[in-house]
């Protein structure tokens, strides 16, 4: 679906079509792994393609039935597509169509972004949709330590950085217990 939907909307950067499952779906799923503890209430801020929220719904089906995963999208077609997926592989997930700054706050146990923001902009989203207790997680790249710097001018925050099963000169952060300066 997403290959075939990548043609009408830009879901995935066409480049990366010929290597899709390593590139974006086992990237997207190495992070069900990496998530400590217990969930019942998984959010996906800016899904676009589903990159990792259908991935982790998909997993969820089975592993974590009664898990639920709220993808926050404010590309109108983007949601359409999402939603299209949702019911074709009848998902325990829904899409929220808007912004993250502007929809009510999640509540949720873990919240993800894959490739949407640097790390200083992702924790304002944090506070308004993370729960105190929960956890965010988030693929970065080369410039991870850049960012963490830069977003502990403003933030503070424990985190713990897990090497990429897919790109080994990449991370994913978890992000825990976040209060401003």
């Amino acid at each position: 679906m997403l290959t075939k939907w990548n043609t009408s909307i830009n879901l995935v950067s066409v480049s990366t079509l010929p290597d899709i499952w390593a590139r974006h779906v086992e990237d997207s799923a190495q992070l069900w792994s990496l998530v400590s503890q217990p969930w019942t209430h998984w959010v996906d801020l800016g899904s676009g393609g589903g990159l990792p929220g259908i991935v982790v719904a998909i997993i969820a089906k089975s592993l974590a039935p009664h898990g639920t995963i709220t993808m926050v999208e404010s590309d109108q077609r983007k949601s359409t597509f999402l939603r299209a997926v949702i019911r074709d592989l009848d998902l325990n997930a829904k899409v929220l169509a808007g912004r993250a700054e502007s929809v009510e706050p999640l509540s949720a146990d873990v919240l993800s972004a894959r490739a949407l923001a640097p790390l200083k902009d992702l924790l304002p989203f944090v506070m308004r949709h993370l729960k105190p207790t929960g956890e965010a997680i988030f693929p970065k790249g080369r410039t991870v330590e850049a960012e963490i710097a830069e977003a502990q001018k403003q933030w503070r925050f424990d985190f713990d950085s897990h090497t990429s099963r897919i790109a080994p000169d990449s991370v994913v952060l978890s992000v825990r217990n976040v209060s401003r300066v």
